[in-house]
């Protein structure tokens, strides 16, 4: 069996504070030369202080070795598979990362003036046009700094067009209970009104559902597909006919787009306006608190509300040439949604895969991800309980149920999968089904690595029905095992205090 995460030593690593001795120095510094100063009399005595208490006392040694181990408790998907459901963990192309640093690009003023930044502007005209390609719609923006602040401009985009055609209204948001967790926030967010609508036993929306909430106070519904069970939403052509014929608008969620890109335009789909998340589609960098991106795409009729500025190329199709401009005469903008012109250095990565792969290769990659999220579906429900056991995209979704009949728990399986070397899945999302273990395995991971993953979560089905408590003490091989995970969130703590 692989067990690509059991490293052959794992160190014992105290703080830098208990690691501190009197009087050991890291460097010594050689006599600068110039007249020393008296800091009290150039800061003032109130900004100087006489001694730091505690403050570290350490050798060099002391502190690479300290920053060396710590580096080796990280599990991350450079080091091994990383099957986090509903959050894309696939492979950042490093060749990315080196167009992101290119001179060209990374030293460029935010401020500079239109005329010396052509190319910049070119490549972030180009990666507008391509975005709006895949999601089937007119326009896009990049301004977004990340996924939910996307979703927030999307219904303040929505709320102005109510707004400017006197229905303002059109305040409730219908959002399935499928849908992602930040959807209602951004809608709330815009101070507007949330109604939650329950989908059926099959997991999916039906027309029949939306159709008693269908009213002249109907600004949007806020889909998310495939949804956060994995599935695809069959009926979302007819439900974007229904908004549509009651007046509301059609946002699309776009975190899951892994699962479509290349081969279902939502815009075909009659979506009005979508956001992407570049750090789960676009292999970005994702996580650690970003910086991030999550670009929204409309249709024409959202145009005139896109925040400012927009990049325009001047004479397009006039034959006057390429020249960009940034066009901050929008007179029915909503306004700016970030300083500038978005995250830059993210964005850049996201074109640089996309020039990589081209049209044929998103779509070969979208293939992948879906055939690999079916494959691991189809070698695990022998062993674990499918709450809607049907054909999914880019995930899938498994429960306890099995297990718990021998006393043990969603939270159990997923810290004995750390004693077999893989990161585990999202646990206990979607909350709809009760003890979910959500599992996407992306495109990039090989055949054997989902084999080695199949065994260890076999073994640990085996383990629960046998031996339970090797699982339910589990982990047994992190340097840090159970944790009171309740204590750990209600009383955080987060730096050191002398004892």
């Amino acid at each position: 069996m692989s067990t690509p995460g059991r490293s052959g030593l794992v160190f014992e690593e105290p703080l830098l504070f208990e690691r501190s001795r009197p009087g050991r120095k890291g460097v010594s510094l050689d006599d600068a030369g110039v007249p020393a100063i008296d800091p009290i009399e150039a800061l003032g005595a109130d900004l100087v202080r006489e001694e730091i208490p505690n403050f570290p006392e350490l050798s060099e040694f002391d502190v690479v070795r300290h920053f060396t181990r710590i580096s080796q408790w990280n599990y991350g998907i450079d080091t091994g598979f990383f099957p986090l459901g509903s959050c894309t963990m696939k492979y950042n192309p490093k060749v990315n990362e080196a167009m992101a640093d290119l001179p060209g690009i990374c030293d460029v003023h935010p401020m500079a003036p239109d005329a010396d930044v052509q190319g910049f502007l070119a490549l972030a005209h180009e990666l507008e046009n391509a975005l709006a390609e895949i999601a089937g719609l007119d326009h896009v923006t990049l301004q977004p700094a990340a996924g939910a602040q996307g979703e927030f401009l999307g219904m303040r985009m929505v709320q102005a067009y109510h707004r400017a055609n006197s229905e303002p209204q059109r305040t409730r948001v219908l959002i399935p209970d499928t849908a992602h967790g930040t959807n209602p926030a951004s809608a709330a967010l815009n101070g507007m009104e949330v109604v939650e609508v329950e989908c059926d036993e099959d997991g999916v929306l039906h027309p029949e559902m939306l159709e008693p909430l269908l009213d002249e106070r109907l600004s949007a519904l806020m889909l998310t597909n495939p949804n956060t069970l994995g599935l695809f939403e069959p009926h979302v052509e007819r439900l974007s006919e229904m908004v549509h014929a009651a007046g509301g608008l059609v946002y699309m969620d776009g975190a899951n787009m892994n699962a479509l890109m290349g081969a279902a335009k939502p815009g075909h789909m009659g979506v009005d306006v979508m956001h992407f998340n570049l750090h789960k589609t676009f292999s970005t960098p994702h996580g650690g608190g970003g910086p991030g991106s999550g670009p929204v795409a409309v249709r024409d009729i959202l145009a005139p509300y896109l925040p400012v500025p927009v990049v325009r190329r001047e004479g397009e199709g006039e034959g006057e040439g390429d020249r960009y401009v940034l066009d901050r005469d929008l007179p029915h903008t909503i306004g700016r949604i970030h300083g500038f012109l978005g995250n830059a250095g993210i964005w850049i990565r996201a074109l640089a895969y996309i020039r990589t792969l081209g049209a044929e290769g998103l779509e070969e990659l979208t293939e992948r991800a879906v055939l690999n999220a079916n494959y691991l579906l189809s070698e695990l429900r022998q062993d674990y309980d499918v709450p809607h056991d049907q054909r999914v995209m880019h995930e899938c979704v498994l429960t306890d149920k099995r297990q718990h009949d021998h006393g043990v728990t969603t939270a159990d399986i997923a810290k004995r999968l750390m004693d077999y070397g893989f990161h585990p899945p999202t646990i206990y999302f979607p909350l709809v089904v009760s003890g979910a273990l959500m599992i996407e395995p992306t495109e990039t991971e090989s055949l054997e690595t989902l084999d080695g993953f199949v065994s260890a979560m076999r073994a640990i089905a085996r383990e629960a029905e046998t031996s339970p408590e090797k699982v339910t003490n589990a982990p047994q091989r992190p340097v840090v095992r159970r944790l009171d995970e309740v204590l750990a969130a209600r009383k955080p703590r987060l730096r050191w205090t002398p004892e």
